[in-house]
């Protein structure tokens, strides 16, 4: 109790270090009571920063004095910037040099509700919060009384529809990976007729040699530009740049052709069905023919890490035939897309299947990981098959459950619908006012998960900055959005401001 004591003492210091913890945030009516104009809308935050403050140029001398230090300890070959989380809040990142940047890129799609949440701060700081952090279980041999409780009120209130169980981990690629393990028990256990059926000598012994029968000539069937994770098995389903997978042996699965649309849609109609009718047609060759039989198809609802690759709700509902008509299970991954992104919970909604996904992965806003499902059979037919020591973590899972009552609060799945209609159509006219700078805009209609390519697209990446803004980009050349739910129309104002001082430079 002593501890417990201790963890609560926490929200004092918390506002010590924060103190932006005290401020005023608006409430969902007052969100909805906005108009269109930007200028009249309510702050989620009203002591957010006005705008981006540039002092420096990016990395600036502490950065660089600090990255120096870090780099004798930790590999900083990948580093964007230094950030300072102390002085960060809402959709700003602050740096060591007091420059304070608009952050459309969040962690790489992975904060929802802001930096320095002050009711996230009061969740960090909660008693729950304590002990799942110093009393961290393992989940498969020892939950916490209150684990059901924990997973009813956050992660599964939240479940997909048609999904009501849930197998949690530790981070996206684990949840793909586990997906997959799932969908190889389950396979081999209707091949032996049931989760009754025991598993025969030869298995076993055969397993420990890694040969089939026991280790089984089956694959997963994933798509060309795809990105799973990195991770043995969820490497071998990635196939979005070669850095990723160079010198890793990997299985030999199937990769099917991810319709690579012409934009603009409305424009190239017959050539875009055409792409997605050939798409599916590889998508049954490979299921049919290919000399590893694929138990389950992994798709992302947009092609995040391989350049944000559309396609339309009537190619996913074909697909979702097609794994129906063969026994395959499909698995939509929404590590990126999931958690509002889109307009929508979760992506796969805009597509209005007829039947779910049999398991749909997530992680990244929803800062824990695992993957959904429904079906009761695939839970592995003994125990310790799907296990590891951790198998998720109740304090991400606790915050989760905080993020879940912040996007309530402040209708921020509705928000993002609203917001990315208006930076849509800003991005819209600056590419009738710039032609060739914003080529292939896509992402309509699903919220700010919106991306277009660009000629020049490291340089404006890097010049961004410079003008107050943090991107990132995807892919060869596209520059692809990714600010946080709490994203609202005047930061879509300064991210079109910055970009056409960018292009126009």
């Amino acid at each position: 109790m002593a501890s417990l004591r201790a963890a609560a003492r926490l929200r004092p210091l918390a506002s010590r270090l924060h103190p932006q913890t005290t401020r005023h945030y608006a409430s969902a009516a007052a969100a909805k009571a906005s108009s269109s104009s930007p200028s009249s809308e309510s702050p989620f935050f009203p002591d957010e920063p006005a705008g981006p403050t540039v002092k420096t140029a990016i990395p600036g001398p502490q950065s660089k004095k600090a990255i120096e230090d870090l780099d004798k300890v930790f590999d900083t070959r990948s580093l964007n910037m230094l950030a300072d989380y102390t002085q960060s809040f809402g959709n700003y990142i602050a740096d060591p040099d007091g420059n304070v940047l608009l952050d459309v890129y969040a962690q790489i799609a992975s904060i929802p509700v802001g930096y320095s949440n002050p009711h996230l701060l009061e969740v960090a700081a909660s008693k729950a919060m304590a002990s799942a952090i110093i009393n961290r279980p393992a989940l498969g041999n020892f939950p916490s009384h209150d684990w059901a409780s924990i997973l009813r009120t956050g992660i599964l209130k939240v479940a997909p529809k048609g999904l009501d169980q849930v197998f949690t981990a530790m981070a996206g690629s684990d949840a793909n990976e586990t997906a997959y393990k799932a969908a190889f028990m389950y396979r081999r256990q209707q091949e032996r007729g049931g989760a009754h059926v025991e598993f025969s000598a030869e298995d076993i012994a055969s397993s420990m040699n890694n040969q089939a029968p026991g280790a089984p000539q089956l694959s997963i069937l994933s798509f060309k530009t795809a990105f799973h994770g990195r991770l043995f098995g969820s490497l071998s389903t990635t196939r979005s740049k070669p850095i990723h997978k160079l010198d890793i042996p990997a299985f030999d699965w199937p990769q099917a052709t991810f319709p690579l649309l012409k934009y603009p849609l409305e424009d190239h109609i017959q050539e875009n069905q055409k792409a997605e009718a050939e798409a599916l047609a590889d998508v049954e060759r490979l299921i049919t023919t290919h000399h590893l039989p694929p138990c389950a198809v992994v798709i992302e609802p947009i092609q995040s890490e391989g350049g944000d690759n559309h396609a339309s709700p009537a190619f996913f509902q074909g697909l979702r035939t097609l794994t129906k008509k063969h026994n395959v299970l499909l698995i939509v991954d929404e590590v990126q897309t999931g958690v509002g992104a889109t307009g929508k919970f979760w992506a796969h909604e805009h597509w209005n299947l007829d039947s779910p996904p049999d398991m749909v992965t997530f992680s990244k806003k929803a800062q824990t990981a695992g993957y959904y499902f429904g079906n009761p059979d695939l839970r592995p037919n003994k125990p310790y098959r799907q296990f590891n020591t951790w198998m998720g973590d109740p304090a991400r899972a606790i915050l989760f459950r905080g993020i879940i009552e912040e996007i309530e609060r402040l209708d921020l799945v509705s928000n993002t619908k609203n917001v990315g209609e208006y930076l849509y159509n800003g991005l819209e006219d600056l590419a009738k006012k710039y032609p060739g700078e914003f080529m292939n805009l896509r992402g309509k209609g699903q919220g700010t998960f919106i991306a277009f390519d660009s000629p020049r697209r490291d340089d404006v990446l890097r010049k961004m900055k410079s003008v107050g803004v943090n991107i990132g980009g995807s892919g060869e050349k596209a520059v692809r959005l990714r600010p946080m739910l709490i994203f609202q129309k005047h930061h879509a104002d300064i991210l079109l401001d910055g970009l056409e001082k960018v292009v126009s430079a």
